[in-house]
């Protein structure tokens, strides 16, 4: 894979179709293999460079990551995660807008992980200045996906690093459009009673279902437990004004990480080689043959 990311290298322009063949079915489903840790850097790079190469790849790409996604892994989650940024940095804004949905849905499932590697992983992307800038040209699409799960979880998360970083993605968002932040504020809210009514309107079904049942004659020994419902992410108070939110989000927001620098431009970064330690043993102790023979005489 490492000599195979430097071929890409200089693959000419237009791809070939059966280069691009070669990325989406022989590369791409490398992902599903289970010892995926042990070249995992070499096969980023590799697609990577497709990508920048050919930006209209970046679509299939991305799909076919999230379609591979590891559900029960968590290592192998935060490697997906790390290559998702790489591939964010070199991708196009006009490619962004075809997968921002998905992905970020999928990155909404990652800052909800109990695993903290996965959510602080996740939340750093927030640190990243170009993808930020996406993220800002699009924020009417993307806040509405991320507000839920970064609302429910600067309450729950177990991790108080993981709140810190949540409080700063809100910061973020709400910088970049305090109208929308509030709009989402309002609607999240809103859902959140709607959801208390109908588990209000379930408890009372299971009450009447267990009045009917002591009616019954051969209904003889009843066991007195009191209807209690289960506790639910959204049972704690809910913000009742914007001011307690806004006012949470600053005080709790780590200070160093939301004052990024916007004097230089915001320009993709380019890929690099990984560079691996043994690769780079062998071709220190590697000797031309020629060597060799001149030293036996031959």
């Amino acid at each position: 894979l490492e000599i195979l990311g430097s071929i890409i290298n200089g693959f000419a322009l237009p791809l070939k179709e059966e280069h691009k063949i070669f990325l989406l079915k022989v590369l791409l489903p490398l992902h599903k293999v289970k010892s995926l840790s042990v070249y995992h850097p070499q096969l980023a790079y590799c697609v990577v460079q497709f990508l920048e190469k050919d930006s209209t790849l970046t679509e299939p790409v991305v799909m076919a990551l999230l379609k591979y996604w590891p559900k029960t892994h968590s290592p192998k989650e935060v490697m997906f995660l790390n290559e998702l940024e790489e591939i964010l940095d070199v991708i196009e804004p006009t490619e962004f807008v075809k997968v921002m949905e998905p992905l970020f849905r999928q990155l909404a499932k990652c800052v909800s992980s109990p695993h903290f590697q996965v959510a602080e992983r996740a939340l750093y992307y927030w640190n990243n200045e170009y993808i930020m800038s996406l993220i800002s040209d699009n924020a009417a699409k993307i806040l509405p996906i991320m507000f839920p799960s970064l609302y429910r979880n600067s309450k729950t998360h177990w991790n108080k690093t993981i709140h810190g970083l949540i409080y700063n993605a809100l910061k973020l968002f709400m910088e970049m459009n305090q109208k929308l932040f509030d709009d989402c504020t309002q609607q999240f809210k809103a859902e959140k009673l709607k959801e208390k009514l109908k588990m209000k309107e379930r408890e009372e079904a299971w009450v009447k279902i267990e009045n009917l049942a002591k009616s019954n004659p051969q209904y003889s020994v009843y066991s007195d437990t009191s209807l209690v419902s289960s506790p639910m992410e959204t049972d704690g108070p809910l913000i009742e004004d914007l001011q307690v939110l806004t006012k949470g989000v600053k005080e709790e927001a780590c200070p160093g990480q939301t004052e990024q620098k916007r004097e230089r431009p915001i320009v993709r970064r380019k890929s690099e080689l990984p560079q691996d330690i043994y690769t780079m043993k062998a071709l220190e102790s590697h000797c031309r043959a020629e060597d060799l023979l001149s030293h036996d005489g031959h």
